[in-house]
């Protein structure tokens, strides 16, 4: 189990992202964030 665990831990550490990567990611989500809620205001003041 713990030798599993190691190995695991290793793998993670080799996957490092790039700061670029990281950028981009979390446009994506923001934007993504913002579409839905966005969204979802304005279906409650149409309906409202």
């Amino acid at each position: 189990m713990f030798e599993s665990l190691a190995e695991k831990i290793k793998e993670d550490d080799d996957q490092v992202t790039s700061t670029k990567e990281r950028v981009a990611l979390w446009s994506v989500v923001t934007i993504v964030s913002l579409l839905v809620f966005g969204g979802l205001y304005l279906a409650v003041r149409a309906l409202g």
